[in-house]
């Protein structure tokens, strides 16, 4: 069976937890606690998750702070594995997560450009065609030959978005990056992501702005405490979710 002929992500009763650091401990505390076998309080960030995303979706993740959103990401993309279930993911997948994540600050814009696009698994011959393209996007100018560490917060989001769009991803996943920056470089992210989408690729994306959601996504998911609330229609998920927060603001005022 080939690589579109099954969905582009799925989700099969995955749950994940963290240790809970509630101050720091010494190496040799570390050590202790490894030799009595303590265990610290762990945090679930996800339970039991399952869900499926086809080619072509377009999938919002939506929930408070907490609710497991980027952790979901982060397995999604292979940064962290589950502690049970199985996860399985179909196709290129070009991420945007963490700001500069991927990027070292003493290399130039140019020198983490061509890194950033070996990782995601572009050929050297493919990452120079596209460079140009990629500087032009960005709107860095001169700067591409300057260190990263020179740059402010909101170049280096454009240089990695513009390293991302470009790579041609199966799979574009998202989280809140289109929230740095100026408008209209933000509004040129959220175009580009249009443009994306509806050549057909699956994007899935964290937002806490409700119109970025439902401008961007057909489809959302709602986590709360690392579970699924609901999930369909971006519109009817997204209405549900705020008027529960507006509720919840209501009983706690």
């Amino acid at each position: 069976m080939s690589t579109f002929e099954r969905p582009a992500l799925i989700f099969d009763l995955v749950s994940k937890s963290f240790p809970r650091h509630a101050n720091r401990m010494l190496v040799r505390d570390r050590i202790v606690h490894l030799v009595r076998g303590r265990h610290r309080e762990r945090i679930q960030a996800l339970q039991e998750i399952s869900f499926t995303v086809r080619h072509g979706e377009t999938v919002g993740i939506i929930g408070h702070n907490g609710a497991g959103k980027s952790t979901l990401l982060n397995m999604a993309t292979g940064l962290c594995r589950p502690d049970s279930g199985r996860i399985e993911v179909n196709g290129r997948v070009a991420a945007l997560l963490e700001l500069g994540s991927g990027f070292h600050p003493d290399l130039t814009g140019a020198e983490n450009l061509s890194i950033n696009a070996a990782l995601l698994g572009v050929s050297r011959k493919r990452a120079a065609l596209i460079f140009d393209e990629v500087v032009s996007f960005s709107e860095l100018g001169d700067f591409i030959n300057e260190p990263l560490r020179t740059y402010s917060s909101g170049m280096v989001m454009r240089l990695a978005f513009s390293v991302a769009v470009h790579t041609d991803p199966d799979i574009l996943i998202v989280d809140e990056v289109l929230a740095v920056g100026d408008l209209a470089f933000s509004n040129k992210c959220i175009h580009k992501t249009m443009e994306i989408r509806d050549a057909g690729k699956t994007l899935i994306c964290v937002s806490h702005v409700p119109q970025t959601v439902t401008r961007l996504c057909s489809r959302a998911i709602w986590l709360d405490h690392g579970r699924i609330v609901d999930d369909g229609p971006a519109a009817e998920i997204m209405a549900a979710y705020q008027a529960s927060q507006i509720g919840q603001h209501a009983v706690q005022s």
